[in-house]
């Protein structure tokens, strides 16, 4: 059983799945259909938060799930308080009944390396077994560590059932949309002033993959995954062929409402301050336990995702010069635009 197959990475994983000739049977779980078609997989109309999900499982006799529908935007989901209920309750309500299905043998969870947080007191690179320095408060990023505590705690609860939590870099690729493609998708791409973060991306088709590893093989335990090497912010910009934006760090908060505003991008405060410290995390465990090498570095990743949504240029100097404008209205209105604010610098 797949849970999120409503979003493209959930519905492409369960297309895989059940094209594969030893997997009898598959089920998609969310609650709308997708837009995409799963094949022969079934879809179950069924909402997590749900107690009937129970029914779903033990009807079924799953035996392996797959957990694909922890949120990352609160747009999505439609509205923020509705985010946390599908992503804590839903897995918690997830994982009860998978506790009493005596059938299910295996779960796998998509997780994010937001669990580690972004701070200016970041090691250069966290391992698994690192606790972060800033703890998530709010979002997306409290929710990724709320639901891998359940996880732990339901492999406590049972240890016959082989557990595996992937931790993903953010996603990138010809196809998949996120807040972090729509940042870089913009005309113009704000940042904060005299930062240049180390970001890592993973591939969707090698993300994919190590799902599909995951869950085809035994590997318990958790794994950091992200294609191999980093991009700085400005890298990835300039390889985007965007002008960037940068504003004084004050006015950081004010960045994703200004994108909200604007109706082209979704972005949560903590994904700020992702924009501002950045993250990068070791995949040595990746590599040595999974023994998977994936086939997109992160600057290659970027690269495929730049040119297969056309990201890149050229733009109409009038488009650039609205959107800049209206950046900056909205930061004089807030209080957080600089006095003299310098002209864009691509």
């Amino acid at each position: 059983m797949v849970t999120g197959v409503s979003r493209y990475l959930g519905g492409r994983f369960a297309q895989l799945l059940q094209a594969d000739p030893d997997i009898s049977r598959v089920i998609g779980v969310d609650v709308v259909p997708p837009k995409q078609d799963l094949g022969d997989a079934e879809f179950v109309r069924a909402d997590i938060r749900n107690p009937i999900i129970s029914k779903v499982i033990s009807q079924a006799e799953v035996d392996t799930v797959v957990h694909m529908s922890v949120i990352a935007t609160p747009v999505g989901a439609g509205g923020r308080a509705t985010m946390k209920e599908i992503n804590v309750i839903g897995t918690m309500q997830l994982l009860a009944a998978c506790q009493k299905a005596p059938s299910v043998r295996k779960l796998v969870v998509k997780s994010s390396t937001a669990v580690y947080g972004s701070s200016p007191r970041d090691p250069s690179m966290f391992t698994e077994d690192l606790e972060p320095n800033a703890l998530a408060r709010t979002g997306y990023a409290k929710d990724s560590v709320e639901v891998e505590s359940y996880v732990r705690g339901f492999a406590r609860r049972r240890p016959d059932v082989s557990v595996t939590t992937l931790r993903f870099a953010n996603f990138v690729g010809p196809k998949v949309q996120t807040a972090l493609t729509a940042y870089f998708s913009l005309p113009v791409v704000p940042t904060v002033l005299g930062f240049d973060p180390r970001l890592q991306f993973v591939h969707e088709r090698d993300g994919l993959e190590v799902l599909w590893r995951t869950t085809l093989d035994e590997h318990p335990g958790t794994f950091n995954i992200a294609g191999d090497g980093v991009i700085t912010l400005w890298q990835a910009i300039r390889r985007a062929g965007r002008p960037g934006l940068p504003l004084p760090q004050p006015a950081a908060p004010w960045i994703g409402q200004v994108l909200r505003r604007l109706g082209v991008a979704d972005f949560s405060p903590e994904q700020m301050r992702f924009l501002t410290h950045g993250r990068v995390v070791d995949t040595a465990r990746m590599k040595t336990v999974l023994g998977f090498e994936p086939r997109y570095s992160t600057v290659a990743a970027f690269d495929d995702f730049v040119a297969q949504q056309q990201v890149s240029g050229p733009l109409s100097p009038d488009v650039v010069g609205a959107v800049e404008r209206r950046l900056l209205d909205v930061l004089v209105h807030t209080g957080s635009a600089p006095a003299q604010p310098g002209g864009i610098d691509a």
